[in-house]
């Protein structure tokens, strides 16, 4: 009884596998160098790289299969993805800005805000340098007196803590002089960063541009004023 009943199991799964074999295998069609339509069980190696299509048993077309593609179609995927990219970086940054800022003036206060933080350590730098020039001065005029600065003959060489003095504070106007031109470089950087904003955001709420409403007279008057200093 039980040899029976597994023949039947057998039997009936046995078409089903081999259906199912047959079914993943499928049928493809492909086109080779002359134009001709082929249709086959598997694909020739000489057409591997060939675009092709598998085909159910109605004959209808449920895969399509990509070829091996051309340098030229490789770049284009390439410049297509990078401009993808670039497009969803710009939306993320534009919902940023959107959700960050509610006005132009909101954005300038706190590009004022940031500029004022490097201009407020710009001007101490500044105050320092001045003060460091003056005591190079000072310790260059006192080293005036000695030799080898001095043309007396009878001068008596410098004392070395003076030329050590001295070093020291051509070194600190020199790192002081870098830091300042620091600060000035982030203030510009930070300027043209807002200005971007600045302008990204009026380009997504459709907002005009102030400058370009003004009529001639007051550009006129407004070309004056940038030559008169403030």
């Amino acid at each position: 009884m039980r040899i029976i009943i597994s023949s039947v199991i057998l039997c009936i799964l046995l078409p089903l596998t081999v259906s199912a074999q047959q079914q993943g295998r499928g049928t493809f069609k492909w086109v080779d160098d002359e134009g001709v339509l082929h249709y086959g069980d598997h694909i020739p190696p000489e057409y591997a790289d060939k675009p092709k299509q598998r085909l159910n048993d109605q004959g209808v077309a449920v895969e399509h299969l990509e070829g091996k593609k051309t340098e030229e179609q490789l770049a284009a995927e390439k410049k297509a993805a990078e401009l993808e990219l670039q497009r969803e970086l710009q939306r993320r940054a534009d919902q940023a800005l959107l959700n960050t800022y509610i006005s132009v003036d909101e954005i300038e206060m706190h590009r004022d805000r940031r500029v004022e933080l490097f201009r407020a350590q710009a001007r101490v730098t500044e105050l320092y340098l001045r003060n460091l020039a003056r005591r190079l001065d000072q310790l260059k005029r006192t080293a005036g007196r000695y030799k080898p600065y001095s043309s007396d003959p009878n001068a008596e060489t410098i004392d070395p803590s003076l030329v050590a003095d001295i070093k020291e504070t051509e070194q600190a106007i020199e790192r002081h002089e870098g830091n300042l031109q620091q600060f000035q470089d982030e203030e510009k950087r930070i300027r043209d960063r807002f200005e971007g904003d600045i302008e990204r955001f009026k380009n997504i709420k459709g907002i005009e541009d102030d400058s370009s409403l003004a009529e001639q007279p007051q550009t006129a008057a407004t070309s004056l004023a940038q030559v008169v200093p403030e």
